[in-house]
């Protein structure tokens, strides 16, 4: 079958009609950005106008100690290794304790899967950040490290998820997911949990109340058949559960990667990736772009590619730049602000659950209305 064009896809779209896996296929393979770009932007802004959200957070990786050995990861440390570190109670609530005074909305808690350190470590630490800081919404954990977690003395994942959700864990993140589909999983993370697996987990805490993002690696093995197949199978999903809140591509970074060097994704497949997901994951509100990853300037371009979040604030973030991540640490409030306005867009401050927030300093309040 020949490849569909992008003016046979935009009239299935302007038709109501759902794209397929050979129209994502296409779009992932086109070569007219500006026009797939108009297409994304004309869908996004139908759903969510101009506005662009961000939030205020703060990142903690409680340790870089790990059991697996990605073939990815630049962040990873085995126990006793020059690098390895992990994290004291008191220091993690130090870094709670600063992320509350600057006003953050947010911690982002995800780290590597510690040999030793037993469920109950995690579950008592959520609880004392939950709290001295319940403001603080808690995301954590990535559905591997709930697998492991279970493995590590919580029981079945069910259990953890229930015991975390009740000590204070508000959501969880989309990291782990990788690319879902064998065999490029196994060619990446085969020490990692597998694809269904990760879907696995995530269902059973969509089931519990606990909404969570969605990720794919991309630009290192895989083929743009791989990308098409894990975007399926998240619409898949989020079919049966909604409880996925914004998809979030992340731009391999190959510097200190065992999976080979180079300089990284291309903005422009960037930009088709993300307008991609926007096209394709219908029930998907919000697509992210990682500015970690991607680039101040790539995803300032990209809120005209269908995307309309840009993460947060961040601070402190160490696994991308592990791996080579050029990008600043971190960005204030104001500088995420600038980049959302210069693109011709309304900044939108918001909370982990996409409500907006405003705010008079360090000082935050949820505002009237739905995001």
């Amino acid at each position: 079958m020949a490849s569909r064009t992008l003016p046979e896809i935009a009239a299935k779209l302007e038709a109501g009609d759902r794209l397929d896996e050979a129209d994502a296929l296409a779009l992932l393979t086109a070569d007219d950005l500006i026009g797939l770009g108009e297409l994304a932007d004309r869908t996004n802004r139908r759903r969510n106008g101009d506005r662009v959200f961000f939030n205020v957070n703060r990142h903690i990786n409680p340790t870089n100690v790990c059991v697996n050995r990605c073939r990815f990861c630049a962040f990873s440390r085995s126990p006793g290794q020059e690098g390895a570190y992990t994290l004291g109670r008191d220091e993690v609530l130090a870094r709670a304790a600063e992320a509350d005074r600057a006003g953050a909305t947010e911690l982002h808690i995800v780290g590597g899967l510690h040999p030793d350190l037993p469920f109950g470590w995690y579950r008592d630490l959520v609880a004392e950040i939950h709290e001295r800081f319940p403001r603080l919404h808690i995301k954590g954990f990535t559905a591997v490290e709930i697998d492991h977690l279970a493995r590590m003395g919580g029981g079945s994942a069910e259990r953890v998820l229930r015991e975390l959700r009740d000590a204070g864990l508000g959501s969880l993140p989309g990291g782990g997911a990788e690319l879902l589909p064998e065999p490029v999983r196994s060619r990446i993370c085969p020490e990692k949990i597998p694809g269904a697996r990760w879907l696995e987990i995530m269902e059973i805490a969509h089931g519990l109340g606990l909404r969570s993002n969605a990720t794919m690696l991309y630009g290192h093995v895989e083929r743009p058949e791989d990308r098409v197949e894990h975007l399926r199978m998240l619409r898949d999903l989020q079919e049966r559960t909604g409880g996925f809140q914004a998809f979030i591509p992340l731009a391999f970074q190959p510097l200190h990667s065992d999976l080979g060097q180079g300089r990284g994704t291309a903005g422009f497949d960037d930009l088709r990736t993300l307008a991609t997901a926007r096209l394709y994951l219908d029930n998907f509100r919000h697509i992210k772009a990682y500015w970690v990853m991607l680039g101040e300037k790539v995803a300032q371009v990209s809120l005209h590619f269908g995307v309309n979040d840009l993460d947060g604030t961040v601070v402190e973030e160490k696994i991308a730049h592990e791996a080579g991540a050029t990008s600043r640490g971190a960005l204030t409030r104001d500088e995420l602000v600038a980049l959302i306005e210069e693109a011709g867009r309304v900044p939108v401050e918001r909370d982990t659950l996409y409500r907006p927030v405003a705010r008079d300093g360090a000082r935050w309040w949820v505002a009237e209305g739905a995001a």
